[in-house]
């Protein structure tokens, strides 16, 4: 094994080694350079974590919402002080430029400041007099042990979609951080442990495959939250709900983004080309498909083929670089792979950014923005998520068909239009068939204090991460139907 520090997962507030035998390389995707060694877990961690949080969370359910947020006050508090490091180390092992691991980490303490409303969020119903000396109300109780499987391309954000809440509420909470890209929450668990959580209120299992089966196994774990490809969420969704949880899965995505021959071109480009190649096009809101209408065809094409052409690409840590590499020499090899189906469809390479070279770091995982033009909009890879810096053109003739194409795909996760027009703009949100609508936005990221949404087959589930939606989610109904006798007072 090389030389490399091994992590520890974080059980019942200490930190240990796990039992596993197997390692994975953690690997930064611009330098390959070797970060870390994390530990592939097995199910007896996971078996351990979880009786720390069942024991703890008898005494955390009756600790007052008031006191449970001020450890969320003091984690706040910390995650400021330490936002330049937790960026950098994003960047690090995630590929992303500093300036979206910094938007991503500020994404993240919008959650946890949000969470701090939970004794107004998770508040109940009351009804006085449902019938004579009768009162009926609904109270809010925390579900048990929760976890989240997070995913390698928000590694600082995504976990904050759900974390925060579930604690508020009074639930105990385990993190399986993807194994590609473990530092974050390493670092992330020593902020948390210098808040004084009690044990066992929060816990870190590091791992794969094994570890994420033991969680949706496991019958002490009542809740799953989940964030990744749609297979996997398929997988996580049915194992879960089979085993008798709550679960929320968000899966992939495959996100059109509507121009209309009104569209501020200037502005529309902009926007899309952060949208399509920010992240390197590794996020569940990418652009994946720029759809023109009538004469927005031809300006559009030529101005986001100079965008895509002129985007400085390289470690992410350096001055200047506006996108950097894919994740992993797999990502990149599928991506490339995918680019050529394409093309064998008939698709033109506008922009070709397959055989990219960074001098300065000539092993890293880097692919170039590229576009396909002319995709038919019936053919595979108009409906295959790629996850990379890819953005595809199709060309249709009217708004309606437009929105006949959005909805006749298997995914709901985001689209957008741009447009000068009121009227289009309403009947473009009215209709389309998917969870995240933008108007002349790129990413229509929803802020921590709504829903992240998602419709069809990126979403399975009932409840969302973040907000009201993840309150309810990490929460359960009490109905108390409620008569005393007329005559109290005379007992005293």
């Amino acid at each position: 094994m090389s030389s490399a520090a091994i992590l520890q997962n974080y059980i019942n507030g200490e930190w240990c080694d796990s039992s596993a035998n197997e390692y994975l390389e953690v690997i930064n995707p611009a330098t390959t350079e070797l970060l870390a060694q994390v530990p592939l877990g097995t199910s007896a961690d996971v078996d351990r974590a979880a009786t720390a949080a069942a024991n703890a969370f008898s005494s955390w359910r009756r600790t007052p919402a008031t006191e449970r947020i001020q450890y969320l006050f003091k984690l706040k508090a910390l995650l400021d002080e330490n936002f330049e490091d937790i960026a950098r180390t994003i960047t690090q092992e995630c590929g992303k430029t500093l300036e979206e691991s910094k938007g991503e980490m500020r994404r993240a303490i919008e959650n946890v400041e949000v969470a701090c409303g939970i004794p107004i969020l998770m508040q109940g119903q009351y009804s006085e007099d449902i019938a004579k000396g009768i009162d009926e109300f609904v109270i809010r109780q925390p579900v048990g042990v929760a976890a989240v499987i997070a995913p390698f391309n928000f590694p600082g954000m995504i976990p904050f979609w759900f974390l925060p809440y579930a604690i508020a509420c009074g639930n105990t909470y385990i993190i399986k951080p993807s194994e590609k890209v473990p530092l974050t929450m390493q670092k992330v668990m020593h902020l948390i442990e210098q808040t004084g959580l009690p044990k066992g209120v929060v816990n870190l299992v590091n791992g794969a495959k094994e570890v994420v089966d033991a969680i949706l196994d496991s019958p002490v774990i009542r809740a799953i939250s989940f964030v990744g490809s749609t297979p996997v969420a398929r997988y996580v969704y049915s194992r879960a709900t089979a085993n008798g949880k709550r679960a929320q899965c968000q899966g992939g995505a495959k996100n059109p983004i509507i121009v209309l021959p009104d569209a501020d071109i200037d502005m529309t480009t902009r926007i899309v080309a952060d949208s399509a190649f920010g992240c390197a096009g590794q996020r569940c809101l990418a652009a994946s498909l720029a759809v023109t209408v009538g004469e927005a065809g031809k300006t559009f094409t030529e101005a986001i083929a100079q965008a895509a052409t002129s985007r400085v690409v390289g470690y992410g840590l350096d001055s200047g670089v506006q996108m950097g590499p894919v994740i992993t020499a797999e990502s990149q090899s599928r991506i490339k792979h995918l680019v050529e189906q394409g093309i064998a469809a008939g698709a033109k390479p506008l922009v070709d950014g397959r055989e990219s070279l960074i001098s300065d770091y000539p092993d890293g995982y880097f692919i170039k923005p590229t576009i396909l033009q002319d995709i038919d909009p019936a053919g595979a890879i108009a409906r295959t998520e790629i996850f990379g810096p890819v953005l595809g053109l199709i060309h249709l003739d009217s708004i309606e068909a437009a929105i006949q194409f959005i909805n006749s795909g298997q995914y709901g996760n985001m689209a957008c239009l741009f447009t000068s027009s009121g009227a289009a703009a309403r009947k473009f949100r009215y209709e389309a068939e998917v969870g995240n609508i933008g108007i002349n936005i790129g990413v229509a990221a929803p802020m921590a204090f709504f829903p992240f949404s998602g419709w069809k087959e990126s979403f399975f589930g009932d409840l969302h991460g973040q907000g009201h939606h993840a309150v309810e989610f990490f929460t359960q109904t009490k109905v108390v139907v409620e008569r005393w006798r007329q005559n109290w007072s005379r007992q005293f």
